[in-house]
């Protein structure tokens, strides 16, 4: 049976989206990051980077997310390209930039404009700026095609989701109009039954949502003290 250790946040959302789609038989496994959880022993045996998402399967481990899903969709044969290399070279291209680009500078964007203890308009700008011009990319790709990859969906459209539903967060409620074939591409997939048993799937627990001095804490460990 394959779990998948979950927590409500974008990288999570996709595997979640991913399993939903293919019809796959799963255990959902909550982890509180905000308790720290991440940090148990028991997690750490599976991830030791003391991220969610993390998955099992039978023997099988597997942590970082397009990491799980490039091995989900492998094993299922489901939503990947077409079977040629120059498919599959443009396939990794842009999981890679989701894991390399879009995914960490939303993430420091976030970070250093709401949780920062003090706020330092350099980063502020260094990361919002940078988190914008990857989403541009992704806009200006999303012009011409309906997918990532052309007219077929795939993991790849899984993967931009996830971050796609937190952009209001990441950039501001004025998104949609600065990138409005992102809009376009996030409301399709969202609207798919499988998308909204995902998004639900966080309702099932009760996850710690207040950001108080011990969520701080697990969330970030390296810099806790500084918040005095």
């Amino acid at each position: 049976m394959i779990k998948l250790y979950y927590h409500p946040s974008p990288n999570p959302a996709k595997i979640a989206l991913f399993l939903e789609e293919a019809g796959l038989p799963y255990e959902m496994v909550p982890v509180d990051t905000r308790k720290g959880d991440q940090f148990k022993p028991e997690f750490l045996d599976i991830n030791p980077n003391a991220k969610t998402p993390a998955l099992t399967d039978g023997d099988v481990t597997v942590f970082d997310s397009n990491a799980i899903l490039l091995y989900l969709a492998e094993k299922t044969g489901q939503f990947l390209p077409e079977d040629t290399p120059k498919a599959r070279g443009e396939m990794l291209s842009w999981l890679m930039f989701v894991a390399t680009g879009i995914g960490p500078y939303c993430g420091q964007a976030v970070h250093f404009s709401r949780f920062a203890p003090e706020k330092l308009p350099y980063a502020i700008n260094r990361y919002a700026r940078e988190a914008e011009r990857h989403w541009g990319i992704v806009n200006d790709l999303l012009a011409g095609r309906r997918y990532m990859l052309g007219d077929r969906y795939t993991l790849v459209d899984m993967s931009i989701w996830g971050w796609a539903t937190r952009l209001s967060f990441a950039i501001g409620d004025s998104w949609p109009e600065m990138f409005p074939h992102v809009k376009r591409h996030l409301d399709e997939i969202s609207a798919r039954p499988a998308a909204q048993r995902a998004v639900a799937l966080k309702d099932q627990f009760a996850f710690k949502t207040d950001f108080d001095a011990e969520a701080r804490k697990f969330l970030f460990p390296q810099n806790a003290h500084l918040a005095g």
